[in-house]
């Protein structure tokens, strides 16, 4: 009988399951061991070295502070502008003991008191973990340098790059621009946190606060891993910035430069107007100072020696200085007088050098001693600058009427600009003068305001926009720095006057400067186009009836101001401009040279028929 093998074999299975479950085991021993190994590697042997990597190493959402804006004059000129700066900052969660690495930084390279004061304050802040607070700004190549030499001696500080706001025409547009500053706590609590997060500044003023808005921009964010002194190690993810909108002027840089530098020396506000689009062409005032000492941030004792100056060479005297217009208003006087009916252009007085009121013994003087003489008619009253004439007018024109065209043409209230802080000024009436005296208004009172003094004040770019109004013809605009893309006058209102009158108050301004007894006459010299203008002289001090005005024996601080307001050309004006020297004396004598030179830059620069610029 043949051998044979069963189909089935129960013994032949074990032994196959065995051989199989023996293999089986020896490669889960073998990895198993292997396992172990690297677990006891990494647990037992390297526990240190992956311990202090998993702590060290962390992942952090860090804000990317979109670029600012950047400033440009109306020739494409920069008025500010973003620059790199390198920042030196610590991450205090990073450092072992914050007081020894202060002093260590301290040791390489100059901390001010000021900028350790700072930094604690701003360490104070409700922050974000691992954020890293600025100790010092704008790092020289040389701190950089050291700093990196010793970086493995400073753990928690980090070096950074930033950009640095920067003003290149420094004072001369200071008020214009305005300038950037830290962020302080009570800004911090109206600010949107998602808006400004990672943002260090903010505008304080001028344009830069007017228009923070479109010069932000919008932040972005990356999502990095950073080490134990807060070095990026690697970048996981990231959305970019928007960049802020930049912001081009009707501001012409080189007009601003000429209005500065006749105020040189001075106290006082140049402001020169764009007739056709009440663009501000120039908005001077002296004294100023110097924006970029704010970026950085500046001392409380540097802070108060400009802020307690007797100069003032912080407050804009553009928007914020409030003078008596004195001579400036007699235009509009006049053309209020004639407008109203109160008399007509054959209407004329005797100035003797004074005037009385009825009953009184008081004399309101004129400046020109012994007066003008007879036939004074309006038109020589703006001519000449007669003050006995406007006196005369008052006991005819009520307060009523002078109130209603002051107020018509800007005085006493807001233009409207686009520039933080501006002052109303003062135009009185009896209701006013009840209201904030408690007093009766008296013809003392109408005598003063005829003139432009007594309550009345006004800004200087106020009277700018006046003489906009008079150059025009009663288009009162809304003067703007910002420009538009496509340019064009706001009529903020509009006086309704006969045609007949405007060509008689623009004929004697005209001869204010081009006439042989206009007090401006000494500008007339060496030009070929026309000027119409205003001269004023406004008193500071009060002098005895009996005692002349001796400018020799008193005190600068004690000087008449000195103010001229034109238009030119004469025929077709293209621009107005105001002009007050504190303390300058004679209006003829000094304002009116001074805003001449501003003048005659502009017609330098700018074609008469034609607003296009001539490139430099």
């Amino acid at each position: 009988m043949d051998h044979y093998r069963p189909f089935k074999s129960r013994q032949f299975e074990q032994q196959k399951f065995y051989t199989r479950l023996l293999v089986g085991c020896f490669f889960m021993a073998v990895l198993t061991a292997i396992l172990v190994s690297r677990y006891y590697y990494l647990q037992v042997i390297n526990h240190d070295v992956f311990m202090t990597k998993s702590e060290n190493n962390s992942l952090l959402i860090e804000p990317i502070t979109p670029a600012r804006g950047n400033i440009y004059d109306r020739n494409g000129v920069v008025l500010a502008m973003n620059r790199p700066s390198f920042n030196l900052s610590i991450v205090s969660e990073r450092t072992v003991n914050l007081d020894l690495l202060l002093s260590n930084v301290s040791k390489l390279i100059s901390i001010s008191d000021f900028e350790k004061k700072q930094f604690f304050k701003s360490l104070k802040r409700k922050r974000r973990p691992f954020e890293p607070v600025q100790l010092k700004k704008d790092l020289s190549e040389e701190e950089r340098a050291i700093l990196a030499v010793h970086q493995f001696d400073l753990r928690g500080s980090l070096v950074t790059a930033k950009l640095l706001r920067e003003y290149p025409l420094g004072s001369s547009t200071a008020h214009i621009t305005g300038y950037v500053g830290a962020i302080n706590e009570q800004e911090l609590k109206t600010l949107d946190p998602l808006l400004y997060s990672g943002a260090l500044v903010l505008g304080k003023s001028g344009i830069e606060k007017k228009y923070e808005q479109n010069l932000v921009g919008q932040p972005g964010y990356q999502m990095v891993e950073v080490n134990s002194l807060g070095r990026v190690m690697r970048e996981l993810n990231k959305v970019d910035p928007v960049n802020g909108k930049d912001l081009h002027l009707y501001l012409d840089h080189r007009l601003q430069e000429k209005a500065y530098e006749v105020l040189e020396g001075e106290k006082g506000s140049v402001v020169l107007i764009e007739v056709d689009t009440g663009g501000i062409l120039a908005m001077a005032s002296a004294p100023s100072f110097d924006p970029n000492k704010f970026v950085k941030g500046i001392s409380h004792k540097n802070y108060n020696l400009l802020a307690k100056s007797s100069e003032k060479p912080l407050f804009d005297r553009a928007l914020l200085g409030q003078y008596p217009p004195g001579s400036t208003m007699k235009p509009v006087y006049g053309l209020a007088a004639l407008n109203e009916g109160i008399i007509d252009e054959k209407y004329n007085i005797y100035d003797p050098g004074y005037f009385q009121l009825p009953g009184s013994k008081h004399k309101y003087r004129d400046w020109k001693r012994g007066g003008h003489g007879h036939d004074i008619h309006l038109n020589n009253a703006i001519i000449e600058s007669c003050d006995t004439f406007f006196y005369k007018l008052s006991t005819l024109m009520p307060i009523s009427i002078l109130h209603k065209y002051g107020t018509i043409f800007g005085i006493g209230e807001k233009t409207g600009i686009d520039m933080p802080h501006e002052k109303n000024g003062i135009m009185p009436s009896r209701d006013w003068k009840k209201r904030t005296h408690n007093l009766a208004w008296y013809p003392g009172d109408s005598v003063n305001a005829s003139i432009g003094q007594g309550f009345t004040l006004a800004t200087p770019l106020q009277l700018a926009v006046m003489t906009v109004g008079l150059a025009n013809q009663g288009k009162i605009p809304v003067p703007r720095v910002a420009r538009d893309k496509n340019p064009s006058l706001l009529v903020k209102k509009e006086v309704e006057i006969q045609k007949k009158y405007w060509n008689y108050i623009r004929k004697a301004m005209k001869d204010v400067v081009h006439d042989p007894t206009g007090t401006a006459r000494r500008i007339n010299q060496g030009i070929d186009y026309e000027i119409s203008g205003k001269t004023g002289t406004v008193q500071v001090i009060g002098i005895k009836q009996k005692e002349r005005y001796d400018i020799a024996s008193i005190a600068k601080k004690n000087r008449d101001h000195a103010l001229f307001i034109a238009y030119a050309p004469s025929d077709k004006p293209k621009v107005a401009i105001a002009i007050i020297i504190e303390n300058g004396g004679s209006g003829s004598a000094r304002a009116a040279p001074a805003a001449k030179e501003v003048i005659e830059t502009y017609m330098n620069l700018y074609s008469i028929n034609s607003n296009e610029s001539k490139k430099q």
